[in-house]
Formats: C-alpha cells, sequence, structure tokens
C-alpha cells in the first residue's frame, strides 16, 4: 500500500489510499481510502508507517542530540592540507603522520599549547571534529611530544620536497629574520639579544624564514638568541646549496643581514647571486663621493650608476619623495620632544632655589634623554658642574635631510638577466616575508610564547608553525576573493617601481563596503574560520528501543559553500 496525491483541477489534491497488484501479467492499483480529509500531519504519519518506519507526534521529543562538535573551519583545514599535498610530504601513511596533521591544523584552528592541544583531541573532552576526521585513537600530551619528535627526524627531508616544488635554478629566494621569547631559562637555545618583540629580560631564540618569491615558505632555520644577522647568511648558503641542491639562484636579504663582509667572505665563493640594499653611511659616502646627486631626480626617481668602491656590481639609487617628507616630519618631531625633555634639565641647573649640580649628575640626565629618541647626534650639548646648554647641530641635521627618501639596491646580476626596475621590485618582495612573520607571530599561528625546554622541542615547534603557515599560504591565496586581502596585487598601476604599492580597486571597493561582489560579507582569514566553525556535526540518538546514534551536519550558508568550493573541499 501507498498513498497517492492526485491533481484534481482546481480543487485540492485528492490524496488515495492506494494499493498496487498484478493481473495478466500487468500491475495495476486500486483505491482503498480516500484521505483527503485526514489531517496532513497524520497523513504523514501513515506514509512512515507504510514504509516499515516508526511515525511520532513530536520529532524534538523523540531525538536526542547527544554532542555538537564545530567541524566547517576542520573540514576546510584538512581538506586544504590534502589538497595541496602536504600530508605527503611528510611521508607515507602512519600514526605519527596523523599526529603531526592534526598538531598543523590545532595550530591554525586553535593556537594553543601542546597540553591544551591533546585535551581538544581526547574522547571524553574533544571540542571540534579534527580527532574524529583523522580517526586519532585516545590520546594524551605524550603522544603529541612522541609525534614532534619523529617530525624532527624528517624535517631537512620535508623541507627538501617543498624546495623541490618551489624553489628552481635561477629563481629568487628571499630571507629574512626575527626573534621570538621564550619562557623559562631552560633551553639552551635561548639567549639575550636584540629583542624585535620589545620583551625586556626575556631569552629568546632567532627564527629565519626561506621563501620563494611569491613568500610560499619553504625552510625556517632556528638560531641562538644572540646570533647577529649577518651571521645566519653561512647556514642559508650551505641548506639552498648542500641541502637543496641549488647551484644558482638569486638570494634577496635586507640591508643589515647581507653586510659587505658577508658577501665578500661567503656569498661571492658559494657563487650565488644576490640583491641587496646599502647602510645608510654607505649612502652617504656615495653623496659626498658625488656619485649621487640630488639635481639627478629632478625627473626620474630611479637611477642606475657604477662606483669604483663597489666593483662588478650594479646599484639602483632610488629616491621616494613621500618617503622623504614622512622622514623629515618625523626626524622635526624627535628633535621637538628631545628638547621638551632636555629643557627642564637646562632650567634645573638655572634655578635659584637648591639648583641642580655636578657634572656626573647632569650628563646621567642628559644621556637618558638623548637615547630615549636617538637624537645625539643632532645636538651639541656643553655640560658643566653649574650649567647645561643644548642647541641643534644644524650641519648634522643638513647631512641626514641630504638623505632623504634615497636607497640604493645593489645587485651582482648583470643588466642582461634582471633590468633596474626588476631588481627593485625583487628587493621589495621582502615584504611577503615580513608578511608571513606577522602571521606567524601575532595574527594567525602565535607561535610565541614557547614554553618548551628542549633545543629540539624548540626547533620542531617552530617548524610545525611553518607547515600551519604553509597550509594558510595555500588558502589565502584560493580564499581572496572572500578575504581582505587583495586578489591581484599587481592590478593597481603606479607610476614606477619606486613609488608605494597600492591597492587593487577591487580590493578598495571589498574594504569600503565589507561586501563581495556577491554581496556576501569580507572576512580576514581568522573570522572566515570561526564563520566555518558553526558548521556543527550533530550526533543524534532516536528515543527507540535498539535505536542506533547518526550525525547530521549543518546546511553552509552561501557564504560558507563558497569558501569550501573555492577550497575544493567537502564536508
Amino acid at each position: 500500500m501507498y498513498i497517492e496525491a492526485v491533481p484534481n483541477r482546481n480543487s485540492p489534491p485528492a490524496v488515495l489510499l492506494r494499493e498496487s497488484y498484478r493481473q495478466d501479467g500487468k500491475v495495476k492499483k486500486r483505491t482503498l481510502a480516500n484521505l483527503s480529509k485526514w489531517d496532513p500531519d497524520l497523513v504523514a504519519g501513515l506514509r512512515i508507517l507504510l514504509k516499515k518506519g516508526t511515525a511520532v507526534a513530536n520529532l524534538e521529543a523523540s531525538l536526542d542530540i547527544v554532542r555538537s562538535q564545530p567541524h566547517g573551519h576542520i573540514a576546510a583545514l584538512v581538506g586544504s592540507l590534502r589538497k595541496i599535498g602536504l600530508d605527503r610530504c611528510l611521508g607515507p601513511p602512519s600514526p605519527q603522520r596523523d599526529l603531526v596533521i592534526a598538531l598543523v591544523v590545532a595550530r591554525l584552528a586553535h593556537p594553543r599549547s601542546k597540553l591544551a592541544t591533546a585535551r581538544g583531541l581526547q574522547a571524553a573532552t574533544r571540542t571540534d571534529s579534527l580527532a574524529d576526521v583523522l580517526g586519532l585513537p585516545d590520546l594524551n600530551e605524550n603522544h603529541l611530544y612522541d609525534a614532534m619528535d619523529w617530525l624532527l627526524k624528517r624535517q631537512d627531508a620535508v623541507q627538501k620536497r617543498l624546495a623541490r616544488r618551489h624553489l628552481k635554478e635561477g629563481s629568487l629566494v628571499l630571507y629574512d629574520l626575527t626573534s621570538c621569547y621564550l619562557e623559562g631559562r631552560r633551553c639552551k637555545l635561548a639567549k639575550r639579544g636584540y629583542s624585535r618583540d620589545g620583551k625586556r629580560g626575556k631569552l629568546q631564540i632567532e627564527i629565519g624564514l626561506i621563501c620563494n618569491r611569491d613568500g610560499c615558505p619553504v625552510a625556517v632555520p632556528v638560531f641562538e638568541g644572540n646570533t647577529s644577522d649577518p651571521a645566519t647568511v653561512g647556514p642559508v648558503l650551505k641548506t639552498l646549496r648542500n641541502r637543496f641542491g641549488l647551484s644558482r639562484v638569486v638570494l634577496v636579504g635586507d640591508r643589515g643581514m647581507l653586510i659587505q663582509a658577508r658577501i665578500r667572505e661567503e656569498v661571492q665563493p658559494s657563487g650565488l647571486d644576490w640583491i641587496t640594499a646599502l647602510r645608510a653611511p654607505a649612502i652617504r659616502q656615495l653623496v659626498e663621493s658625488g656619485s649621487v646627486q640630488k639635481s639627478l631626480f629632478d625627473e626620474r626617481n630611479l637611477l642606475e650608476i657604477r662606483s669604483d668602491a663597489y666593483p662588478d656590481e650594479r646599484l639602483m639609487v632610488c629616491r621616494n619623495p613621500l618617503l622623504a617628507r614622512q622622514r623629515a616630519a618625523k626626524r622635526q618631531e624627535l628633535l621637538a620632544k628631545t628638547e621638551e625633555l632636555l629643557e627642564p634639565i637646562a632650567a634645573s641647573t638655572r634655578r635659584e632655589r637648591r639648583p641642580y649640580r655636578g657634572r656626573d649628575r647632569i650628563a646621567l640626565r642628559v644621556g637618558k634623554v638623548l637615547n630615549k629618541y636617538k637624537m645625539a647626534k643632532h645636538f651639541d650639548i656643553d655640560i658643566g658642574d653649574e650649567s647645561f646648554a643644548y642647541r641643534r647641530n644644524q650641519e648634522s641635521i643638513a647631512a641626514e635631510a641630504a638623505l632623504d627618501g634615497l636607497y640604493v639596491v645593489r645587485t651582482s646580476l648583470p643588466a642582461e638577466e634582471m633590468d633596474a626596475e626588476a631588481t627593485v621590485r625583487a628587493y621589495k618582495g621582502l615584504s611577503v616575508v615580513e608578511q608571513a612573520f606577522r602571521s606567524y607571530k601575532t595574527v594567525d599561528l602565535k607561535v610565541r610564547p614557547l614554553y618548551h625546554w628542549s633545543n629540539d622541542r624548540v626547533r620542531t615547534h617552530v617548524f610545525l608553525c611553518l607547515l600551519a603557515y604553509y597550509v594558510e599560504w595555500h588558502m589565502r591565496r584560493r580564499l581572496a576573493p572572500l578575504l581582505f586581502d587583495d586578489p591581484d596585487p599587481n592590478g593597481a598601476p603606479r607610476p614606477s617601481v619606486v613609488a608605494p604599492a597600492k591597492v587593487s580597486q577591487a580590493a578598495q571597493k571589498k574594504a569600503q563596503s565589507k561586501r563581495t561582489p556577491d554581496g556576501l560579507p569580507v572576512h580576514s582569514f581568522r573570522t572566515l574560520l570561526e564563520d566555518l566553525a558553526t558548521i556543527v556535526r550533530n550526533q543524534v540518538v532516536p528515543k527507540l528501543p535498539g535505536a542506533r546514534p547518526f550525525t547530521i551536519v549543518t546546511r553552509p550558508t552561501p557564504l560558507q559553500q563558497q569558501a569550501l568550493d573555492r577550497l575544493g573541499v567537502r564536508l
């Protein structure tokens, strides 16, 4: 038997209870009852009964949702990781590899300690669907530490595979360095050094990042916290040549790293080409020698020159008028602030009641003020036992002002391989490494603070963050239309390579309207993951004897579905 709704011209359809039967080899049907006047809910219950189901009066009262786990962001992260083949880079399938994948995904989804991550993966306290998606058994933090040790042994092999994917002979290699503070004093890598985090009194490590020209991360060397920037160049060169097997690439590093001594003693003997920039004292020498004159920039802002001080090199001298105005304004601001602090000291030596005395005491106070804003070179100071006077050094100020807006990019590449504009553009490409460090340290991955004690665990933690950023980098490129990221970084025209970069019109429109062309809300990478996390896996149990639980996944919104489609991921 079955229920059939039969159209009835302009009247409501007739709801009939029918049965089918076979006669003379043909299938026929006959009507058993007219149910048109029945309550629709009653008809629906009878339909379920006829299909050998169990009809209930109240669906809510008949089902229990025993657990709800955020799932959408996990599906997006795990699916993206597999889509880009990072799981294959880690090695053949194994329980340890699954745990490493869980650590990478957890770093993107919920950056927190290994202990908190382990609790989120345990059967009794799972906070999302990650353990179920990967099929992980019940575990504790010791299992995660064992997986970290397993990964460290394979770090070189994984980085080699990434290098084969993203670095080719003759390509640009971007390299930069940052610092990261640690908690505790047991790690031998942790030393006192120049802190880019501004954390006084904290031990730290130095983290390098090797990327291709688009900013895709390939390797992450870790150094002791008191290692100077130039001292890291040698190990990076060995990594490129010996470990990655690259005999001819162009290393791009900032002016504080590829200094003259490192170029002469390490980069040139390695046979690799390089691009970097001159530091301020070297630029001043070029200006004083007459090699660079401001009048040359009246009609252009990029000039290629040669200098006897830099044989076999090309120098691209750039002048950015906007940068010149900003530096001039900043210098005047710092001079004024320094004078505001110096004047009370001078006044205290002239007051009638209890004047400030003592050359050493006055010098100590003055030194603190001058060090605060680094303006000592622009002031002439006269300190006596009973007096203190100061005045601006106009010659020093004018000499520095002559360099405002000037920077010089230097390279060993011949013009036939890379012209002046391309060379400057390559050097400016280091900004993508700075963006990576921003995501690495503060926005998404939160590599700091570090609580690990052993050198190996610290190195593995940093490497896990590299793998997480590798996944994020690929996801951002696919999700760019939905994010505040510029979907077309090279789409905005600018007068020259020296001028500040501009965002495309599409990015400007997104930033102003906070909407995509489809009318969907624009997100940051982090908030989009939070939105995807509202896709939930509900474990449902019917209130019937012997009933088995089943899973229902939330239906994605249009925005969520578009994000999943762009990532090529299914729930």
